[in-house]
């Protein structure tokens, strides 16, 4: 692009004024000695003031200002910042009674204080605020909220008399001047000029708040001379009346020197004068009418229009400004103060500008230009500027304000009333809250509206209230829809015109405010303000009038002066067309746009119907301009490429910025965000309509099809190329257009919660994009939400990026700053440009719909990002529900990953994470999104769709069919869930979703699925993986042992089944000891013997299982158990899957054998162990506190628990089967009679217990039994049923009785001397029973001789004929020992005659059967 124009045109760029009114804290203060004044004395006024450090990056007053708007007695003062947002910035002073002056509100800078001075009609007032750059309370509250400088306002006190003064009835304030003037003096004191009512100037002086001994004093300013009065508390003595009011001012200006102050006065007479207030003389006198025509009538009049401004530069000096005001005219003059040897001043005239404007409201003046803000005939708003130094030709350059709404809205038949107006009231740009609420207050008189309404609940109520007065004018009940629609209509269109005014009203400006640090200018309106924007280039061109092309003919915009006249002769063919089209036309455009249908053949019936209503000959016109054109190819080319913001390469990301020059607050408050966005949405809109023209304009010439016209031979190619390039640009800029006004939505704290955590999923939580949401005031556009989340960082990081730029000395420029800050927006918004930002934001903000509608618009015509925009669209449809729908945008996305910057930012491989292909990387992050929103049948849909991207692939084979598997059994799909994990290629993955799908099964109970799986090849990984779990599990609560029985039995391997069933058993008599666990244990053993009943005998063997592991017998299994193997034999082991190694006590692991001892268990033994489980369940049925030590007890000890509990027969049983013997059973019965014979009533009732559990051999009915009895009979039938050789119970049971010194049952003596009357004998010998034992000598030795011989067992008793007999002599001598030695107990004596003699005669007796016994033998 060439140098372009030196100067252009400007843009009204108005603040959004969407949020609710600013609250503003009231301060009210009654001034004594006043009299209330009415308070429409004074026009409202308005004007602002600039710090000094406003244009330096790093001070704290960086782009803050102050604006006030004065009405009646009320001063409001805002503080304004375009970096971050004040807290208490706004106040509203109410000097009651005393109306301001218009510009009566003055402010100054100093080292510690922002100083307020005030003039009022008859007070003036001095307030200190803390500065921003000292003040502590200035500090940053959160990154992008200050405190205000007004923060602490309410502690003034306006009471104190060294802060305010009544101003005096002599001189007085003149009545028919609103000048004034009021600075600070070096030395601190507040000065306020004022004109006098007597004529000429009066300064009265507040000295210093730090002098508090300091007294008021007054300066009259006179031409002939200067009086001085002191003030204190003062009348005046005299008047002078010397001075005529001719030279009364009616402009003051004040320029401050080190000690001294220039006031300059611009005075009815037409004549300004100059007072150094030092020496308080009158320095110079200009008579201005010199430098204007003059006529005799404007000499007469009084100057009461004319305005005085100064500015001051510290390389020119000081410039003035003045404005002469004259009928239907006025006249600028810039002057330069100029000062010779002898202090003597002189104006040096600059320029004289003219304007025909009728009246003027307000101008400002730099040392370059002028701005001027006038209210023409229409009662419009007009703002020029123009640059007096080098614009010799006096042309002015315009602002194009911002235009008001359309005075009607147009409701077409097919549209709802209420609906359209809506739209049209709400539309962002149209209304403001402010204007709204006004005309809502005034329209529902009567009914109390709130003023603090956000945007969505003033709609709300403005429906109500519009429908409340529809419905309340309603006289029938019934009315046709037409007549029905009328009447909405009638009433929308009232209230809007209601609007319509109040916009109009709230929208007037009342002043400029020029910032000479920053050259920002701004109209200051009631409640609000607007910036003014350069135009570019081609807005500039297009939007000026016809007279001000043809003075620019000649000017070169571009470096080819005649390319600059083909380009201009183009833009006004756009003009004449843009002018002829109307709203029906226009709307054809839009809707096409809307509808996504080519704008080229909308183009062409707006043309048709151009040509058809070509009433005033435009076409003709048209032509005759085309006809200037000598390249109108090159033209269309060339106004194309200045309106393209496409870029072949992707912008830098954001950089970090510099916290300690605040970078990172830089034009981000909601001020600045939405001056910048107004000014991308006024540019589309611009844009939108050039693009629209020249499309008509293009279809134009090729209608046309003269080869003079298109330069001599142009290719009809290149018409059509040119068309085809215009029609994006159009779209582009209605795109843009539309996200300026497409306003952004709440979004709940949980979905922006849920939004992160996918966010996070996609590894794009942390990207620039996406910062924490901001709370801002009143809604905001996306565009608005998209500059102040991302794109400003980056803008704001591009600008001062610049290398050898010291960022300290950089002077911010407000025209230079906006200009860039938009062309820098643009690109980022261009939808044609490979960065994904805008979209990005929008989903990181949750904004789904408005991301829908953003695709929708851009994807039939925008080929660039085609990827992104279908994941963008599928993150939507997921959002909204519509999985599947979702599914195909990720589906059809895939195709463009490797080829998009945003696509490639999402599949960045994770530190450490295996780099496979692009795609499969993108179906990784697109799988995880889908899991992570719960959508499985979509995971496995796309997972199978990536299957096929990853043949040669075997790690990602596995990871998606690890994911097929999981989300298959996720939803039941047992089946297909075990298809996926037979096709996993990776042995360890497969593993683990072996293991997975073993223990959901089992807890889903569906084992049949399990069991009936095939599980080819991995048979050994199944049963290892239930054998793990059986092992690791509570037994009670998991039946894996049960599941691998039933696995082993589905397939005929009955030995594997018995082995588990019976280690089953074996754990559960170890681990559960309780009833329920002995009773399983039983079921266990009956199960394990089951199965070796169904094996050939001679396999019918199983191998011990040992505790903690279990040894293998898959080799055995085949072969028949040979005694080669028993017992000592050795088997192969191998560890149990899952187990921990064994390590020494130093840590070392230790080798495993390869060999060790085992068991072989055939069918008899897991018969006993059957027994022995029934048994311990017997006896935990009797007694449950043996559980705890039945369960895994040993035959002995088992036998041991039973005798104690009684259950003999049940022990009989143990022993038999166990082949232990029955002295325990007999000792323990034998005990328990004993206690029975020795206890008490208790003891019997117990008895009875355990002698229910008993079989006895026969019933005694005869007489009533008692528990003892039972007992020695029960005791009587053991040892009758149970018989040894050498009647080992008998004994076991005597020696019990004998030991606990019970006599014994006759029954059992008589028993017992049948068997071994010996041994008994012998046992009364042990326990000292020597009387019962001389008793069973004597009867034993008759019994010998044939006296009831049959009692002993003695079958033939002494004779010579037959058996030997013989008696216990050894136990025999030892009695008689006994008695002997015992001689002292007379009744031992008697025994022991008693058994010697006894003893003799057997003698005698035998003595003589032995001689018969020879004799007969010989």
């Amino acid at each position: 692009m060439a140098a372009g124009l030196a100067e252009r045109s400007c843009l009204e760029l108005s603040a959004a004024g969407r949020a609710p009114p600013r609250p503003f804290r009231d301060v009210v203060f009654s001034p004594p000695g006043t009299a209330a004044l009415p308070a429409g004395r004074y026009a409202d006024s308005a004007g602002g003031f600039c710090y000094q450090e406003s244009a330096q990056l790093s001070a704290a007053t960086r782009n803050r200002f102050v604006r006030w708007t004065t009405s009646g007695d009320t001063v409001e003062l805002v503080e304004e910042s375009l970096d971050v947002g004040l807290l208490n910035n706004a106040v509203r002073l109410r000097v009651r009674g005393c109306p301001l002056l218009p510009g009566g509100v003055h402010l100054c800078e100093v080292q510690s204080h922002l100083v307020v001075l005030l003039v009022t009609a008859q007070t003036v007032h001095r307030l200190l605020l803390p500065h921003p750059a000292r003040a502590s309370r200035s500090e940053v509250i959160t990154e992008s909220h200050m405190h205000s400088v007004f923060m602490d306002i309410s502690k003034i006190n306006f009471r104190d008399p060294s802060n305010y003064y009544v101003i005096p009835s002599v001189p007085g304030l003149a009545s028919n001047s609103v000048a004034s003037a009021a600075w600070l003096s070096s030395e601190g004191d507040a000065l306020f000029a004022l004109p006098s009512a007597l004529g000429g100037i009066f300064v009265l002086k507040l000295p210093s708040h730090d002098a508090p001994e300091g007294t008021v004093s007054l300066v009259e300013l006179k031409q002939s001379s200067v009086v001085q009065r002191f003030l204190n508390g003062w009348m005046p003595t005299a008047i002078r009346g010397d001075c005529a009011p001719s030279d009364l001012p009616v402009s003051l200006s004040v320029h401050c020197l080190d000690h001294d102050a220039f006031l300059f006065a611009l005075c009815q007479d037409h004549k300004l004068r100059m007072w150094s207030y030092k020496d308080q003389m009158c320095l110079m006198v200009a008579d201005l009418l010199e430098f204007m025509p003059v006529s005799r009538d404007l000499r007469l009049a009084a100057g009461t229009g004319h305005r005085l401004r100064l500015a001051f530069s510290q390389s020119l000096g000081l410039y003035l400004g003045v404005y002469m005001h004259a009928p239907k005219r006025g006249q600028f003059c810039v002057f330069q103060l100029v000062s010779t040897e002898s202090n003597r001043y002189s104006l040096d005239h600059i320029s004289s500008l003219f304007s025909s404007q009728e009246t003027l409201v307000d101008f400002a003046l730099t040392s370059a230009e002028i701005w001027a803000l006038w209210h023409n005939e229409e009662n419009q708003t007009v703002v020029k500027y123009i640059n007096f130094e080098q614009n010799v030709a006096g042309q002015w350059n315009q602002v194009f304000m911002q235009p008001l709404p359309e005075e009607e809205v147009t409701v077409r038949h097919d549209q709802d009333p209420r609906e359209t107006y809506l739209e049209y009231l709400f539309m962002p740009g149209r209304f403001t809250n402010a204007a709204i609420q006004k005309a809502l207050q005034i329209f529902s008189q009567g009914t109390e509206i709130h003023v603090d309404l956000t945007w969505e609940e003033l709609k709300k109520e403005v429906t109500l209230a519009v429908e409340r007065e529809f419905q309340g004018s309603m006289t029938e009940y019934e009315c046709s829809p037409e007549e029905f629609w009328q009447l909405q209509v009638e009433f929308w269109s009232k209230f809007y015109a209601c609007c319509l005014q109040y916009q109009e009203a709230l929208s007037r400006p009342l002043a400029l405010h020029l910032n000479p640090y920053t050259n920002m200018v701004c109209l200051l309106k009631k409640g609000s303000l607007s910036f003014l924007m350069p135009c570019s280039l081609v807005d500039h061109l297009y939007l000026l009038s016809n007279e001000h092309h043809l003075s620019e003919d000649d000017a070169a915009i571009f470096d080819d002066l005649e390319m600059s006249r083909d380009v201009v002769c183009l833009v006004q063919c756009l003009q004449l067309i843009g002018e002829s089209i109307s709203m029906e036309m226009a709307f054809i455009m839009e809707m096409a746009c809307f509808r996504l249908q080519p704008p080229e053949k909308a183009a062409e019936q707006i043309l048709e119907d151009l040509i058809a209503n070509d009433t005033e000959n435009v076409m003709e016109d048209i032509h005759s301009k085309l006809q200037e054109i000598r390249n109108p190819i090159h033209a269309i080319s060339m106004l194309i490429r200045e309106m393209d913001y496409e870029t072949d390469t992707e912008m830098e990301r954001a950089h970090h910025l510099s916290m300690r020059m605040n970078l990172t607050q830089l034009y981000g408050s909601g001020t600045a965000v939405s001056v910048v966005c107004c000014g991308v949405c006024k540019i589309a809109t611009i844009r939108f309509l050039i693009c629209r023209d020249l499309l008509i304009l293009q279809q134009l010439l090729l209608r046309l099809g003269d080869p003079v016209v298109l330069g001599g031979g142009q290719l009809f190619q290149s018409q059509q190329d040119l068309l085809h390039r215009t029609s994006p640009l159009l779209l582009s800029y209605y795109l843009i257009r539309w996200a300026s006004q497409c306003l952004a939505s709440d979004v709940p704290i949980d979905t922006l919660e849920s939004n992160l955590q996918h966010l996070s999923v996609l590894e794009l939580a942390d990207t620039s994009a996406l910062t924490p949401h901001k709370l801002v005031s009143g809604p905001q556009t996306i565009v608005e939400l998209f500059f102040r989340e991302a794109a400003r960082k980056h803008i704001v990081s591009r600008l001062f990026s610049q290398p050898n730029t010291s960022l300290a000395e950089t002077s911010l420029n407000w025209p230079h700053l906006i200009t860039t800050i938009v062309a820098d927006f643009l690109p980022l918004l261009w939808p044609s440009n490979p960065g994904f930002l805008f979209p990005e934001c929008l989903m990181g903000s949750c904004q789904y719909t408005q991301l829908q509608e953003y695709i929708r618009l851009l994807q039939p015509w925008c080929h660039v990002n085609m990827g992104s925009c279908c994941f963008m669209m599928g993150r939507c449809y997921l959002v909204m529900g519509e999985g599947h729908k979702a599914l195909d945008c990720f589906c059809q996305a895939a195709s463009e990953v490797g080829r998009e910057e945003f696509l490639d930012r999402l599949i960045q491989p994770e530190e450490g994470e295996v780099v496979s292909t692009p795609r499969l990387q993108y179906y990784s992050k697109v799988l995880r999104l889908l899991d992570m929103v719960g959508l499985p049948e979509l995971v496995i849909q796309l997972a199978t769709l990536a299957i096929m991207e990853s043949a040669d692939d075997w790690r990602s084979q596995a990871t998606l069919r690890t994911c097929i598997f999981k989300h298959h059994l996720d939803l039941g799909h047992n089946s297909e869930a075990y298809v996926a994990l037979t096709q996993n290629p990776d042995p360890g993955r497969q593993l683990d979703c072996l293991r997975q799908l073993v223990v959901v099964l089992c807890e889903r109970s569906q084992l049949q699925d399990l069991v009936e799986f095939p599980y080819v090849n991995l048979l050994n990984e199944v049963v290892g993986i239930i054998e793990s779990h059986a092992r690791a599990v509570d037994l009670m609560t998991h039946n894996y042992y049960e599941l691998l029985y039933a696995f082993h039995i589905y397939r005929h391997n009955y030995r594997k089944a018995g082995t588990v069933m019976f280690e089953y058993g074996m754990r559960l008599g170890r681990e559960v000891r309780t009833l329920r666990g002995l009773q399983k244990q039983g079921n266990c053993f009956l199960a394990a013997i089951n199965c070796l009943r169904l094996i050939r005998p001679e396999y019918a063997w199983i191998v011990q299982p040992a505790s903690g592991a279990v040894v293998g017998n898959t080799e055995l299994a085949t072969k028949p158990l040979t005694r080669a193997l028993l017992p000592g034999g050795t088997l192969t082991a191998y560890e149990r899957p899952g187990a921990s190694p064994k390590r020494t006590h130093d840590g070392e692991c230790m080798a495993v054998p390869t060999t060790c001892q085992i068991e072989i268990l055939e069918l008899e033994d897991l018969e006993r162990q059957c027994v022995l489980a029934r048994i311990r369940l017997t006896l935990v049925q009797h007694d449950l506190s043996t559980a705890a030590v039945a369960g895994n007890s040993t035959p002995e000890e088992t036998l041991a628990l039973l005798v104690r509990a009684g259950l003999f027969d049940t022990a009989i049983t143990l022993c038999q089967t166990f082949k232990l013997p029955l002295t325990p059973i007999f000792e323990g019965l034998a005990f328990k009679c004993i206690k029975l014979q020795l206890g008490g009533e208790a003891a019997q009732a117990e008895a009875w217990n355990w002698l229910a559990a008993n079989q006895l051999s026969s019933l005694v009915t005869t007489k009533e039994s008692s528990a003892t009895d039972e007992a020695w009979r029960l005791l009587s039938s053991y040892l009758e049923r149970y018989p040894t050789q050498n009647s080992l119970y008998h004994r076991c049971v005597i020696n019990k009785l004998l030991a606990h010194g019970i006599p014994l049952p006759n029954w059992l003596i008589n028993n017992y001397k049948k068997v071994d009357a010996a041994q008994l004998l012998r046992l009364y010998l042990n326990y000292d029973l020597l009387e019962e034992a001389v008793d069973l000598v004597l009867e034993y030795t008759d019994a010998v001789l044939g006296k009831g011989h049959q009692y002993f067992g003695i079958e033939f008793p002494l004779s010579a004929t037959a058996p030997m007999v013989w008696l216990p002599y050894t136990a025999i001598d030892q009695l008689l020992q006994a008695l002997r030695e015992s001689t002292a107990n007379h009744h031992n004596v008697v025994l022991y005659q008693k058994l010697h003699d006894k003893i003799e005669d057997y003698h005698e007796k035998v003595s003589m059967a032995t001689q018969d016994r020879l004799y007969h033998h010989k």
